[in-house]
């Protein structure tokens, strides 16, 4: 996983406030930033979640057959 190792719903709902902050404006080009690069950092343990889930389901699908 990245460096953080938090769990999927957590890094998820954070990722949305994260979109919803940017989405909203209002904040300095440092501060769109600063949220741009979490929000990156956040769609990686994201999809790094999703895509153990699935290895583990694709190795599971591969046990039964």
């Amino acid at each position: 996983m990245a460096d953080e190792k938090i769990p999927y719903e957590e890094a998820r709902e954070e990722l949305v406030e994260v979109v919803r902050r940017l989405e909203a404006g209002g904040t300095t080009l440092e501060e769109s930033l600063a949220l741009w690069e979490r929000g990156e950092q956040l769609a990686t343990i994201c999809q790094e979640w999703l895509d153990g889930a699935r290895a583990r389901l694709d190795a599971a699908r591969g046990d039964e057959d």
